[in-house]
């Protein structure tokens, strides 16, 4: 993704952070099921992490970095700092809901969902065309086959001319 103007300028989108439980367990699900590949890894510093992520130190923090085409995910690990639990996260909580990922072939992938920790949550199947799941921690992810994500209007940022793509427009203040 290339950088984009926004509020202080250019924008480029960098990870999504994932908090898990057991950093093995999680690479195996990403790379095993979703086709993720190990970028790198890094034991981080506890005085500036726990400044920046505003944990008490002793933190013990582990990031491992999974890429899949553009696509970065931090796996974080809190050795010292402990993990806590949270409740099972549903569509209208506030915050990040879910991740989406396109795939070739949806039984096939989720062939693999359970024997790499994961729970296929059977009653969202749309047709074949999407499901969700959650991976080994509890994180929400929809797969969608391709040609679901067909079905978009063209990205702003693609080569079609403006206005030819359906838009609510831009957000303004109350």
């Amino acid at each position: 993704m290339g950088a984009e103007p926004g509020g202080g300028g250019n924008v480029a989108f960098n990870h999504v952070g994932i908090c898990v439980s057991d950093l093995d367990r999680s690479r195996r699900f990403y790379e095993g099921v979703l086709g993720f590949r190990y970028w790198w890894e890094m034991d981080v510093p506890d005085a500036g992490c726990s400044r920046l992520l505003q944990l008490a130190e002793p933190v013990g923090s582990t990031a491992v970095y999974l890429v899949n085409g553009s696509f970065v995910i931090e796996l974080l690990y809190f050795a010292d700092a402990g993990i806590h639990p949270a409740p099972r996260r549903v569509m209208n909580d506030l915050g990040l809901t879910h991740l989406s990922v396109a795939v070739d072939d949806i039984g096939t992938t989720l062939a693999e969902v359970s024997s790499h920790g994961g729970e296929i949550l059977e009653d969202t199947d749309m047709g074949g065309r999407a499901i969700m799941i959650r991976d080994p921690d509890g994180q929400l992810i929809e797969l969608t086959t391709f040609g679901f994500q067909a079905m978009r209007p063209p990205r702003p940022d693609s080569d079609t001319p403006q206005g030819t793509q359906p838009s609510r427009g831009p957000v303004t203040e109350p």
